[in-house]
């Protein structure tokens, strides 16, 4: 079964890349703004990527 999810604000072209790279999700553009379609084990996996990147990123722009 497939299941959607809602990208947060602030997920770079890089990191959204990569996480449909990674994991076996699909991009798709809705009316609302973009979504992540995929198994329920695999958007979990993707939303862990997706928050430790931008948690990283913000980590980085504090320290400066």
């Amino acid at each position: 079964m497939e299941y959607e999810m809602k990208l947060p604000n602030g997920v770079g072209e890089k990191v959204l890349a990569h996480t449909i790279d990674k994991f076996e999700v699909q991009l798709k553009h809705t009316e609302y703004g973009p979504i992540l379609v995929g198994t329920k084990e695999e958007l979990e996996k993707a939303q862990d990527f997706i928050v430790k990147s931008i948690n990283e990123r913000l980590n980085e722009l504090s320290e400066n």
